[in-house]
């Protein structure tokens, strides 16, 4: 009897090992193989799969090689900040992929097949899991299908123009306070009143600033404290980003790991004490604030009793989510924004000028008001060139749900797809032979007109289709606010010091600052 329990139970941890063994084997060689295969029967190229890695290796090799090169201002940007791509493009044309570990990336760099993609949300998800993502922003960036559809309803007020119009005393509240140490810096260096500065960080902690009063209003120190510790998160994501096709590599206890892990963990135990005090207020019949915060939970407060349900809403944790993707992409996408404006401003001091004077001949050097700021053609125009030339995410990522026909090509499960915006953006097929030039003036009669195919998904700094970026506004807001307060105020010009060397961490960034020379007007 013993002998034939025995026998059973080596027969079970048999048959348990051997199904491991094949689901191992077929997700470490048959399934990437297969797909392979299926991409290449459709005349699509790419590197033969290699075991595991794919072309992790060489994709790493390359960015560390590209990454530390300082470049000239007129160059197409698009080499430097999507380096492995544009090799692999270059080797294979742009009908190719690349292996992320053990899935193949298709390379789409064509503006029509982008907006079909990015225009069915239901049918190409984000690709899963992204850890490194979910953990430093969350919320709408990363839900799907019905979660998402409920998130986004209720996230939407706070995004409104007339909440954003609530919001503009906080922001020149900011601008004031960054402006009056920049005067404080130029005034100390004697009677030239110019002074070199690298506004880089300072337009990193106004970002921050701003996203603090208008997310969390009184709480805007904490929210600070909570800004400072996503930028140390950001500065973690590269070490974790060469390990991340492997499975459960978050979990290996390294260094970066468990700082990561602690920060996530004091970033939701701040937020979730901002939201527990803002819900007990709420209990007791105060108003929950114009804030972004106040606006969302009074939002989701009018979800639950339209419907009689606390299912309709949104628990604590989706509130964190989503406070966590307010400061993520809302101090992010405009310090960048700025910073190349700035840069780009510097370089062509004629744009410079012709903003200052649109500027002063709306304002003089009163307050920004949020109707003037909408009229400022020229500003735009300016804002909308930096935009196509230093887009804050040079790609978008995503996977098809099921086998979908796409173009002429068809797309199984486990294929993913790299939308390279950076690409598109640079592309002069699509913006002619002066693409790498910074010329505002394409944008004079608007995004449509802009481009030589007269087509608006060519221009997607803040995505496209039922997924468009919902700050998108906020963020113009912002950086029209900042833009007008800082020509009201200096003129500027580049340092002798300044290198230009923008890469996308996570988001494009200056990674040697942006050194200026200010002059006090």
């Amino acid at each position: 009897m013993d002998m034939q329990l025995s026998s059973i139970l080596l027969s079970v941890l048999t048959l348990v090992c051997v199904t491991v063994a094949l689901k191992l084997l077929n997700w470490v060689w048959f399934r990437p193989k297969k797909l392979e295969n299926f991409l290449r029967k459709q005349g699509l190229s790419g590197n033969s799969y290699r075991l595991l890695i794919g072309d992790m290796k060489d994709f790493i090799q390359v960015m560390r090689a590209e990454q530390p090169k300082a470049i000239n201002l007129s160059d197409n940007i698009s080499s430097h900040i999507l380096p492995y791509y544009h090799h692999i493009i270059h080797k294979y044309s742009t009908n190719s992929f690349i292996w992320f570990g053990t899935s193949p990336r298709l390379n789409i760099a064509d503006p029509k097949l982008i907006k079909e993609i990015l225009m069915k949300p239901g049918v190409f998800h984000k690709p899963v899991p992204d850890p490194i993502g979910a953990t430093i922003a969350g919320g709408l960036l990363f839900l799907e299908d019905e979660k998402w559809t409920k998130h986004r309803k209720i996230v939407n007020p706070a995004f409104h123009l007339e909440k954003l119009k609530t919001m503009l005393s906080a922001m020149f509240l900011s601008c004031s306070n960054m402006i009056d140490k920049w005067e404080t810096l130029v005034s100390s260096s004697g009677y030239n009143k110019s002074q070199e500065i690298d506004v880089w960080p300072y337009l990193e902690d106004l970002s921050g600033d701003v996203i603090s009063r208008t997310a969390f209003g009184i709480s805007h120190e904490q929210g600070r404290t909570i800004f400072q510790l996503q930028k140390e998160q950001v500065k973690l994501v590269l070490q974790l980003l060469q390990y991340s096709f492997i499975p459960g590599w978050r979990y290996f206890p390294t260094k970066a790991n468990k700082r990561m892990k602690e920060i996530s963990n004091e970033i939701h135990s701040l937020l979730k004490g901002i939201i527990n005090h803002r819900e007990k207020s709420m209990g007791i019949g105060q108003s929950p604030g114009d804030d972004l915060l106040g606006i969302l939970m009074e939002s989701n407060y009018r979800e639950i009793q339209e419907y009689g349900n606390k299912n309709v809403g949104m628990s604590i944790e989706d509130v964190i989510e989503e406070c966590k993707l307010f400061y993520f992409a809302g101090s992010e996408t405009t310090s960048n924004l700025l910073v190349w404006t700035m840069v780009l401003l510097s370089k062509h001091q004629e744009w410079q000028t012709r903003a200052r004077e649109e500027i002063l001949q709306f304002f003089g050097k009163k307050e920004p008001t949020f109707d003037g700021l909408n009229r400022l053609k020229i500003v735009t125009m300016i804002l909308q060139e930096v935009l196509r030339l230093y887009p804050p995410a040079a790609l978008i990522l995503r996977s098809p749900t099921k086998t979908v026909k796409l173009g002429d090509m068809v797309l199984q499960r486990g294929v993913e797809l790299s939308l390279l915006i950076g690409l598109v953006h640079h592309d002069p097929k699509i913006w002619g032979d002066d693409v790498n030039e910074f010329k505002p003036e394409r944008f004079s009669e608007g995004i449509l007109n802009a481009t030589k195919a007269q087509s608006s998904s060519s221009f997607i700094p803040f995505s496209l289709g039922p997924r468009i970026c919902i700050g998108q506004n906020f963020a113009m807001i912002e950086a029209k606010m900042t833009l007008t307060m800082i020509l009201q105020n200096f003129s500027f010009e580049l340092s002798s010091s300044y290198l230009h060397a923008p890469f996308p961490i996570i988001s494009l960034q200056p990674q040697h600052g942006a050194p200026l020379i200010l002059h006090k007007l």
